[in-house]
């Protein structure tokens, strides 16, 4: 697999190498040893599977705190969708850069967030399927959140902020500063 470095440290995108023939495609998704190889030995723990009904469907963008912080390694089965991760952690040089790219069950990319990053991303296709790997459980009590469409993080959404569909709470959550002047952390 092709593992490749962005301009926030410690964020990866990952290009599992395909093998295909008359039968269809194979490929490896998750390699510890090659993650380790660019600095990233935590294990997973928890697989998860998120399907959104539309495009335009924002989930996020969320964290985990203390404790209960997560890496992630997520992927498209199905679908595609405009993936979003934000450097949150204290002390960071990149702290409060977006990072995003496209992950498609075409392209095959994932992206490695690792704690410390609020994560989300907005589907680009009706019934996208998002699959992705967690180094911790979910934690209800330990989650947050910034507001998606704050617009000091910089995100470009590919689809307009009013045909997007998000919940309450995704609707709720602080902006950057909001979050930061209540003493955030991630």
């Amino acid at each position: 697999m092709r593992i490749d470095t962005t301009p926030i440290a410690g964020l990866l995108v990952i290009e599992p190498k395909r093998f295909g023939d008359e039968r269809g495609v194979f490929t490896e998704t998750f390699r510890a040893d090659a993650l380790a190889a660019h600095g990233f030995t935590n294990p997973f723990v928890q697989d998860n599977c998120a399907r959104s009904e539309a495009s335009g469907v924002v989930r996020g963008l969320h964290f985990q705190k203390g404790e209960a912080a997560q890496d992630k390694l997520i992927r498209v089965s199905k679908g595609a969708i405009f993936d979003v991760a934000v450097d949150l952690r204290a002390g960071s040089a990149t702290f409060g850069w977006s990072y995003s790219v496209e992950l498609s069950a075409q392209n095959w990319l994932q992206l490695l967030v690792p704690r410390g990053f609020a994560h989300g991303y907005q589907t680009l296709t009706p019934d996208a399927e998002v699959l992705y790997k967690a180094s911790a459980p979910y934690a209800p009590s330990a989650e947050g959140g910034i507001l998606w469409s704050d617009p000091a993080l910089g995100i470009d959404w590919p689809i307009d902020a009013a045909e997007a569909t998000l919940n309450a709470r995704d609707l709720a959550w602080p902006t950057l500063a909001q979050w930061v002047a209540d003493g955030g952390s991630a």
